[in-house]
């Protein structure tokens, strides 16, 4: 009723899934490439996870739309299945004919038989599983048995498993383990920022034929601040805060409409959020600092902790305020109970709390305390603007402080490997022997031993502790070049493809060559660069791999190794 009244033809905030709207932001499109990337390493299997509306669905469909015309796909909405369900669910995807009542070995030997098939014919076989969550352990191990089926170069089928959070947890498990060394390529999908949330906006108004702004900035402020970037919720309070304009007549729409929408669509009253920063950056400050005089008198003396957990013991642990010094067996279990709101623990659970808590060797016991006080991501960030010799800013956030002082944030998805060949100092997100999370910051690194700084304690860890933890998501801050070209290709001028070749050369520790033209020795070499950073290996180098190669050719800033900077590390690898 309102489109005449905004001059829309169309509905531009519809949460119906509608190609014409699609917006890819930068994340969209990593995602994109690592599930591309995935697909064409012949593994098995290839995961994206994300919050609910983060827009799953939405890469999975362009991943479809980017599948080779040789590729038959299997398609399951609905995963609450049992093995026998499943399997045949996946043979009517196919067009896989089977008898009435068939056995899992019916099922599985005409699946089988299909592959085969297929493979003879040139053809490749994909399976995508959407709320891929609600599978069951046992259906998961049947599908990785369906994976066997190979031949020397590749697997008969691939699987893509897309969903929510949990399914991380999932995978974990000990029955799991050996599916879980099959994921070939893995990305964990985050809401937009508040800059990606106005070009969506905009995008979708001008879709549906409005190309001037109607949104206010601080309408997007807003918008950010109650839908956590999440696409789904954007739309419904877009949608709202438009009927809300309409009804009193009223453009542009500004920040107290969509307030009012988001009371609405979240149905209770909203108070407005206010920012951690400014009640905890001078507390973050002095910690970091703290930090770093118990480090430097602990490595003086020789006590530096190395990180190790006994096993069959937990690191799950309630945050505590990192002005406390003591951490006591008794506050441990006040602690962990006022989190989950449980009533005071009864004396014998306090009794074996303190006995465990007494069987942890010193180092342990220290461990046990500093992940306690890692819950606070912004702890970390306060931790790497300190190794850039920076400080947050009161009432901004880690990455607008870090603009403000002339650097930028990157955020990428990876292992030890990525982490180590970038170099760089990192935020990295972790998880504790419970699946909770927990925040540090990586500052240094000794062959196969990273210096982990977790609150006010600093430790080392070796490459083992850190990929049992690691969740697979760092942050890293750089100085970026003051300028760059938007991408490199065929049609560029000759100097900046001369810039590529040495880029691409000095990071493969090579000669370059003097070229005069995009050659095919170039196109294989960046190529090549691309597929080991999981993107989109179209031989462009567009935004994602200039910065790739920005960061290895930076001489800015503090490095994990010193004398590393401008060549890739580790095994090999770029």
């Amino acid at each position: 009723m309102y489109k005449a009244f905004y001059g829309l033809s169309d509905n531009p905030f519809s949460i119906a899934p509608n190609p014409h709207y699609l917006f890819l932001s930068d994340r969209h499109r990593e995602a994109l490439a690592h599930l591309t990337y995935g697909l064409g390493e012949t593994g098995g299997f290839v995961l994206l996870t994300g919050e609910v509306g983060t827009g799953k669905t939405t890469v999975s469909r362009c991943l479809l739309k980017q599948l080779p015309e040789n590729t038959d796909t299997a398609f399951i909405l609905n995963p609450s299945l049992t093995e026998l369900e499943l399997l045949a669910t996946l043979c009517d995807e196919l067009g896989v004919h089977y008898g009435e009542s068939p056995t899992l070995k019916q099922l599985t030997d005409q699946l089988s038989q299909f592959l085969l098939t297929n493979h003879e014919k040139g053809r490749n076989t994909v399976l995508i599983i959407d709320e891929a969550q609600h599978l069951r352990a046992e259906v998961l191990e049947q599908l990785r048995l369906l994976t066997n089926l190979e031949t020397d170069t590749k697997k008969l089928l691939q699987v893509i498993l897309i969903g929510q959070p949990e399914l991380q947890q999932l995978l974990k498990r000990q029955e799991l383990r050996q599916l879980a060394q099959r994921i070939t390529a893995r990305y964990h999908l985050l809401p937009l920022t508040q800059q990606e949330i106005a070009l969506y906006v905009q995008h979708r108004l001008q879709v549906a034929g409005r190309h001037e702004p109607l949104f206010h900035r601080s309408a997007i402020k807003v918008l950010h601040q109650y839908s956590g970037g999440i696409p789904r919720l954007i739309n419904l309070l877009c949608e709202r805060a438009l009927m809300a304009g309409y009804a009193q007549s009223k453009v542009p729409i500004d920040a107290n409409m969509v307030r009012t929408a988001a009371s609405e669509v979240l149905g209770e009253e909203i108070k407005q959020r206010k920012l951690l920063w400014p009640a905890t950056a001078a507390t973050l400050i002095l910690a970091t600092f703290a930090g770093a005089f118990y480090f430097f008198n602990l490595q003086g003396q020789g006590g530096i902790v190395q990180a190790s957990e006994p096993a069959g013991t937990s690191t799950q642990q309630a945050g505590q305020s990192q002005s406390q010094s003591s951490f006591t067996p008794e506050t441990q279990t006040q602690a962990a109970q006022t989190q989950v709101g449980q009533r005071p623990a009864s004396q014998t659970n306090r009794q074996q709390a303190e006995e465990t808590y007494a069987s942890l060797s010193a180092d342990q016991q220290i461990l046990r305390q500093a992940i306690a006080q890692s819950r606070n991501i912004d702890t970390a960030y306060a931790s790497i603007l300190g190794l850039w010799d920076k400080a947050p800013y009161v009432g901004l956030t880690a990455c607008q402080s870090a603009k403000q002082q002339g650097l930028d944030c990157f955020q990428q998805q990876g292992n030890w490997h990525s982490l180590v060949r970038l170099n760089y100092p990192a935020v990295v997100y972790l998880q504790d022997a419970r699946g909770e999370p927990f925040y540090g910051t990586v500052v240094s690194r000794q062959g196969e031993q990273l210096l982990l700084q977790l609150a006010e304690q600093q430790l080392w860890v070796d490459r083992d502790w850190f990929t049992r933890h690691f969740a697979g998501t760092f942050e890293l801050l750089w100085q970026a070049p003051s300028y760059q070209p938007k991408e490199i290709g065929r049609g560029s001028a000759q100097a900046q493809i001369q810039w590529l070749e040495n880029a691409l050369a000095q990071i493969q520790n090579k000669p370059a060559r003097l070229v005069q033209y995009f050659d095919a020795e170039l196109e294989q070499s960046l190529m090549d660069f691309q597929r080991q950073h999981g993107l989109r290996a179209d031989a462009i180098a567009g935004s994602q791999t200039l910065v790739q190669l920005n960061l290895y050719l930076s001489d800015k800033g503090p490095r994990l190794q010193e004398g590393l900077q401008g060549r890739v590390q580790g095994e090999g690898r770029y």
